[in-house]
């Protein structure tokens, strides 16, 4: 397996080891109160430190300290963590502020010490600051494969005080699978066009417990996925821009009692087609596969970690929609994998498309695979950004709700720093994308922007249940499936930036903690 350059978690017993580590060389604290560190001398450096200089417990900050290795003291406050709106996110924030200037002031290896506080909320703090700053130290793939990863990615160890060394693996697992969503999300169109995505994953899973299998074959593409083939139409004409769809397969020692199947939307760049983006909506749309990234980065954290008794089934459709003399346009009506008449609403709605033929793939494996669960993963819907912020949607069937699968991921993904606001189809969903004559069986959207349209992250889970033929698989049926839709417009990246922000990953680290804790 390709192993890609990161700040590597390693266990510290105490804060005495960190403070002798002989190949340190930083301490951070990120702390309510810094001066809590247990190691009396330090406690009252930093305590002698306050009555000089009053940012000391509020700002991030170095100080020069003879105490600590590398004689760089770095103290990070939380702030209060005493409100009913604080959470673990507190220590995220000041722990990119951290990992940011370690960087800047020359550390290469610091060692890290989380003041706890008591309960649930904070049980994870330490996990989530290494998590963070992660995050905070990750450049873009461009950039590294044009100056050297140890040029603009120079820190290369981070020391964790009381984790374990099983822990520590596991951060790894994890962080590792983050990496590669956002290297494959964050990359610009050319260097990650379709079948170059295509090529990144087989690289990342070679001689790893991951299955791939690419398909690139016009022809059967264009008879196994017809609506995603609607979508790449116009890019035909392109040899480099031409679609792939990418399978990837695990299946754990022992005996199988679960299996999840994921459909990844990996548009790497959305013109809008026919229903052009203009006013500078284009800027940014080489993220539109931030839900295929996280497939991916999901998919090498399982390779990493290698979960007995679960199988995990993944299709990723790697698409370009673009403008041009044979774009598909509103008003065609495609039958899709599943035989369902779809009619064209709008071509910027064109990720349900792509989602849906890869669910009835995935629909069909489920009948024959143990306790599945269906998820889509996918860079949606403005709605979602517009309706929940910076937070992952996620949307339900009748299945999974009676299961409270949602309820169980957000809950996850509060206590370690991916968090989601949860949601359900209606009736009035199904209602919106309902056919309106008998030439179509259903609408895949309508003509305005999801940010304005009642219930627009909701609506297209509905579209997705229809055209991919799971409405034969509800709560009601005999055989029901679990389906969440996850919607990662609002926490794809940070600060909502789409075209300069960094990819989040979001919700590799939520269904890791989910599933393979």
């Amino acid at each position: 397996m390709k192993t890609m350059a990161l700040p590597i978690p390693y266990a510290v017993t105490a804060v005495a080891a960190a403070l002798s580590a002989a190949d340190a060389d930083a301490f951070i604290i990120v702390a309510t109160d810094a001066a809590a560190v247990p190691d009396t001398a330090l406690s009252q450096f930093i305590q002698q430190a306050a009555l000089i200089d009053q940012r000391v417990g509020k700002e991030t900050l170095l100080l020069h300290c003879a105490l600590v290795p590398g004689q760089k003291l770095i103290i990070a406050p939380t702030g209060p963590l005493n409100r009913d709106f604080d959470d673990v996110r507190c220590f995220a924030d000041v722990a990119k502020q951290a990992a940011q200037l370690a960087k800047s002031a020359g550390a290469r290896q610091p060692v890290v010490w989380v003041q706890l506080p008591a309960g649930e909320t904070y049980a994870k703090a330490t996990e989530v600051v290494y998590l963070a700053m992660a995050q905070a130290l990750w450049q873009p793939l461009e950039g590294r494969e044009a100056l050297g990863e140890a040029k603009v990615e120079p820190v290369s160890r981070i020391g964790l005080v009381g984790i374990t060394v099983q822990e520590a693996e596991y951060l790894h697992a994890v962080e590792a699978g983050r990496r590669l969503a956002r290297d494959l999300c964050g990359t610009e169109p050319e260097r990650m066009a379709p079948r170059r995505f295509a090529d990144y994953c087989v690289q990342a899973f070679d001689g790893s417990a991951v299955q791939v299998q690419v398909e690139t074959d016009i022809d059967k593409l264009l008879a196994d996925y017809p609506l995603l083939m609607a979508v790449a139409r116009s890019s035909l004409q392109v040899d480099r821009h031409k679609p792939a769809v990418i399978r990837l397969e695990y299946c754990g020692e022992g005996d199988i009692t679960e299996t999840l199947l994921f459909a990844g939307k990996g548009l790497v760049y959305d013109t809008g087609g026919a229903d052009l983006k203009i006013n500078g909506g284009m800027a940014g749309m080489s993220r539109d596969k931030g839900g295929a990234a996280a497939v991916a980065g999901f998919m090498q954290t399982i390779a990493l970690l290698k979960p007995k008794g679960i199988r995990v089934i993944a299709e990723i459709g790697a698409v370009r929609n673009s403008i041009g003399s044979d774009a598909f346009v509103p008003d065609e009506i495609i039958k899709s994998h599943a035989g369902v008449r779809v009619r064209i609403g709008n071509t910027d709605a064109e990720g349900r498309l792509v989602l849906a033929d890869l669910m009835s793939h995935l629909r069909e494996d489920a009948a024959k695979c143990v306790n599945p669960t269906l998820f889509s993963v996918a860079t949606l819907t403005g709605h979602a950004a517009r309706a929940v912020g910076p937070y992952t949607a996620l949307v339900e069937n009748g299945a999974a709700l009676s299961r409270q699968l949602s309820a169980s991921l957000a809950k996850a993904g509060d206590i370690w720093g991916d968090p989601s606001e949860v949601s359900r189809s209606r009736r009035e969903d199904f209602h919106f994308i309902k056919a309106r004559s008998c030439a179509d069986d259903v609408l895949s959207c309508n003509n305005a922007p999801s940010s304005v349209t009642a219930r627009g992250h909701q609506f297209p889970m509905a579209f997705l249940v229809v055209a991919a033929g799971l409405d034969q698989a509800s709560a009601q049926h005999a055989t029901p499936l679990p389906y969440v839709h996850i919607d990662i417009a609002g926490s794809g990246v940070d600060g909502g930036d789409w075209q300069h922000g960094k990819p989040s990953a979001a919700p590799v680290v939520a269904l890791a903690a989910h599933y393979l804790r």
